[in-house]
């Protein structure tokens, strides 16, 4: 395996990062809206999916009042 340089290892990351297409501010600002707002719903699908088995278990083994 061919040894590489500092010098020639940065010049291959330089061109390959120049190869890159990066997202526009608005692109990056609607994928992390997309994100927070699937993160939030999933919080509270889970928490009401919880709160309802907790509710069916403590009907079940009678410890409901």
């Amino acid at each position: 395996m061919a040894k590489t340089t500092p010098a020639k290892f940065v010049q291959e990351v330089r061109q390959e990062t120049a190869k890159v297409t990066w997202p526009t501010r608005r692109e990056t600002v609607v994928s992390t809206a997309t994100v927070f707002v699937m993160a939030i719903l999933a919080a509270i699908f889970f928490f009401l999916v919880d709160q309802l088995l907790s509710t069916g278990v403590r009907l079940v083994l009678g410890m409901g009042s």
